[in-house]
This record gives structure tokens, sequence and C-alpha cells, in this order.
């Protein structure tokens, strides 16, 4: 039965049904919004046609123009390869010790290590490379393997106590638990925190520490290089240094590792890697091992 009727308030036909005496208008759709409508469907086909729109059961509908997010990215990334093959190019012949030379190279460099540093080195050393307990700050000045550019790339190459790298940076301090009493524990603590005037040493804690520790931290605590001692007298501590510190330290040594990139990195990306942990603050210049000073024998270890 048809029940539609033209309302006559509104002069709009009715729905044809009602409801304790209520009927609904059947008001058309404004123009405009229909309009908008067929070109979103006709759009949306469109769409489906050009571009991967459809899943499958293994792939989706790979579309007439055959284009892809990642296919989109791949090209831009190889732009920027593009654009950065010159620099890299220059990177890739000027020995690292060279670079500070070149300034707009070097300013290069920098800005490159400090993009891979975020993607390599944050983990352990933090954004602002002030890393933590057992992780170096690599902002100060205090470097255990030497802190000019081309010990910053060997100990990137070949990482720190890294197996299987022949050439890594090695080294080994032995613990004294059970070697020493408290007491003589003790003493040798007060004789290393002498060195930054922390503590008052004694005859005792002097004569363990030449004993035990000369050899490798120097007679003033001053550390050697070469053998990856660390100094003892500065305010600079990779464990902590408190008195309960410090003798766990020396009972039962904490070594910590770092990976070799030579095997995982390119060169290039090394070479900017040295080259922006070195601007960081407490970079040192290069210096030829033949032009160094010889050690007094006041210096020698």
């Amino acid at each position: 039965m048809n029940n539609k009727r033209i309302d006559e308030a509104t002069g709009t036909e009715t729905v044809g049904h009602e409801w304790d005496g209520i009927e609904e208008l059947n008001t058309p759709l404004p123009r405009w919004w229909l309009w908008t409508f067929y070109l979103c469907v006709l759009f949306s086909i469109g769409y489906v046609i050009v571009y991967p729109a459809i899943p499958l059961l293994n792939k989706g509908t790979e579309g007439l123009w055959g284009w892809t997010s990642r296919g989109q990215l791949a090209e831009e990334m190889a732009e920027a390869e593009k654009a950065h093959a010159d620099v890299r190019a220059k990177l890739a012949q000027v020995p690292v010790e060279q670079l500070p030379e070149d300034p707009a190279l070097m300013a290069a460099a920098v800005a490159g290590g400090r993009a891979a540093f975020k993607v390599n080195c944050v983990q352990c050393h933090g954004s602002g490379a002030a890393g933590g307990a057992g992780y170096p700050n690599l902002n100060d000045d205090d470097w255990l393997w030497g802190g000019d550019l081309k010990a910053i790339e060997t100990t990137l190459i070949h990482g720190i106590r890294q197996h299987g790298d022949k050439a890594t940076r090695q080294s080994q301090m032995p613990g004294f638990a059970g070697a020493w009493d408290a007491a003589q524990l003790g003493a040798v603590t007060d004789h290393v925190l002498s060195f930054s005037g922390k503590a008052k040493s004694s005859a005792v804690g002097a004569q363990l520490y030449a004993d035990n520790c000369i050899t490798c931290h120097g007679d003033a605590g001053q550390g050697d290089r070469a053998q990856g001692a660390p100094a003892l007298n500065d305010a600079i501590w990779l464990y902590g240094s408190s008195r309960a510190d410090i003798e766990r330290q020396i009972l039962k040594p904490r070594m910590g590792m770092m990976p070799a990139w030579g095997d995982r990195l390119d060169p290039v990306t090394i070479r900017m890697l040295a080259a922006y942990v070195h601007s960081l603050g407490g970079g040192e210049d290069f210096v030829e091992a033949a032009e160094q000073p010889a050690a007094t024998p006041d210096e020698q270890p």
C-alpha cells in the first residue's frame, strides 16, 4: 500500500509510513553532496586500478603504474647517495689525520658521522655521547687509547677486546681478590685516591702500589695509553670514583668490550664517525710517532 503523500507544510513527499501520527519526510540529499560522493566513487575506482590497493593471498595488486612507497624510498636514497658520492670519494682518498687540512671536507665528515653515530653508537654512549657507568664519555679529553683522529679510527675499526680481531685494543687488569687483606686493600685505595687529593697515602699503600700497579698506571697515576691503562690522577672514572667502587675494581676488575666496526661499516663511514667523535670537544691533535718527544727516565712506566 502506497501511503506516500505531499506534506502541506514543507511541500516535501513523505516516505509512506507513520507511527503514532508521526511521519518522516523524504528530504533529498543536497546536490553538491551527491556529486562529491559520485566523484569519490570514481576516484576510488581509478586509485584501485592505478595504485597497489587490493590484498591477495601472497601479495597485493601492483597497479598499472607499478608505484610503491618502498620503490619511491629507494629512488630517494639513491639520489641522496649520488649527491654525496663526490664527498664520499674524497673522504675515501684522504687519510683521516689529514682531514683538518680541508675544513669543508672535515665539516662534511662531521655531519655524516653525526648521522652514523645516532644509528650505531647511541645505544652505549648515549645521544649526547656522555656515556654512563662502564661506557666512556666521548666529550671529555680523557682517552684510554688516544684521542687523535687516527687513534679513534683504529679503535672504531678493531674495537676493544673484540674476539677474533688480532689488532683489537687489548688490556687486562689482574684481580687482587684474596691477595690482600682488608687493611692492605684500604691502604692501596687511599694511595689511588691520593693522586686526586681525596685521601692521604701511607707507606704501606705506596709500597703495594709500587709493587703491583706502577708498571701500568705510572708512578703518579698518569696511566699508559700503550697498555690501555687508565689515568688515576683525574676525576674521570669509568666504573665510579667512590671508595667502594675503587675497591671493587681492584678486587674484581670490570673490563668492557666495544665491537669492531671494521667488518660492519664501510671505511668512509668509520672515517666520518672518527671525525664526529673527535669534534665533540676532547679530540687531540695528531702527532707522528717520529715527531713525538722521547720520554724522560722519570716518565718511563
